[in-house]
């Protein structure tokens, strides 16, 4: 769901928005601002804080792996109300990361075509 609002907040506000092929990326979309591209992670977060580790199946039960060092650039979170918050750093090495009020996005864009938040 947070990768698709996302996609969404991303295109309309004028951004190209490209998707990874595979399953294997630490990032679930790039941004591209006409200047250079943004690897995106998405989390969707009914709690204030937001957790980073990743956290999957296989036969030998849970594994659960840390964010490595600059695995994405940017970080997008989508709480159930519709609020969106973007990070526009990696958190590498954190458990989890609490969303400020200065991280906030307004849908809409500078004169200079950048982001709000």
């Amino acid at each position: 769901m947070a990768t698709a609002q996302a996609v969404a907040t991303f295109t309309a506000l004028g951004y190209d928005v490209l998707l990874p092929l595979t399953e294997s990326a630490p990032y679930d979309l790039a941004v591209d601002d006409g200047k250079q591209l943004s690897r995106v992670q998405c989390k969707f977060s009914s709690r204030r804080e937001v957790d980073l580790r990743r956290i999957h199946t296989n036969g030998g039960g849970y594994v659960v792996k840390a964010i490595p060092l600059h695995a994405y650039d940017w970080l997008y979170v989508l709480r159930p109300d519709g609020t969106e918050f973007l990070l526009r750093e990696c958190h590498s090495g954190r458990r989890s990361v609490t969303p400020q009020a200065r991280h906030r996005i307004v849908r809409s864009a500078t004169p200079d075509g950048q982001l709000r938040e």
